[in-house]
């Protein structure tokens, strides 16, 4: 019997690291290499955590998604010397977390902590923040420029000072209807 099939505890969530940007190839490696070799007994689920988020500027949102764990792949599988093989011998993969050549299994609070298992709603990221410049694209103050002042606790609602005249006015406007202002 090898060290790594002494290691088995059975099926458990184990941390793979990569080169960096290599996840996703990694990834789609192994599950290929899950199919062809059948392996679908001893490696369950490989994820690549992301968070989805949308950065508005203005009536513009671009969708994007950001690693949550950028050089790190996490593999759902039974520790086997197959196992740690198939997984071990893909490009762009440096080895296991764990101390050594030892991948240390996480522990079930580890994997509720990193929502590892959990899927997650898009959240909403602006292109602007507190003191920044804006102009208003739409409503009432259309075509003003001003400066953050506040946002919202739900990004929904963005309060500027507005210049109009000699004095600026704080205006509380919905976060869509101000973009980033570009500098001529």
């Amino acid at each position: 019997m090898s060290d790594i099939d002494g290691m088995n505890v059975g099926l458990k969530w184990y941390v793979a690291h990569t080169y960096s940007g290599y996840e996703n190839k990694v990834k789609a490696n192994l599950e290929k290499i899950v199919e062809n070799r059948a392996l679908g007994h001893l490696i369950y689920d490989i994820k690549v955590p992301v968070e989805t988020v949308i950065e508005k500027n203005g009536d513009k949102e671009k969708v994007v998604e950001l690693k949550t764990y950028p050089s790190y792949v996490f593999v759902k599988m039974i520790m086997t010397d197959e196992s740690w093989h198939a997984v071990r011998n893909i490009t762009g993969v440096t080895g296991f977390v764990g101390p050594g050549s030892r991948p240390t299994p996480l522990t079930e609070q580890e994997v509720l902590d990193m929502n590892i298992e959990s899927v997650e709603e898009a959240s909403v990221q602006l292109k602007y923040g507190i003191g920044d410049e804006v102009t208003v694209i739409n409503g009432l103050f259309e075509g003003y420029d001003g400066v953050v002042q506040s946002i919202s606790e739900d990004l929904k609602t963005v309060t500027v000072l507005v210049k109009r005249g000699r004095r600026d006015m704080p205006v509380e406007i919905d976060a869509d209807m101000i973009k980033l202002k570009e500098n001529n």
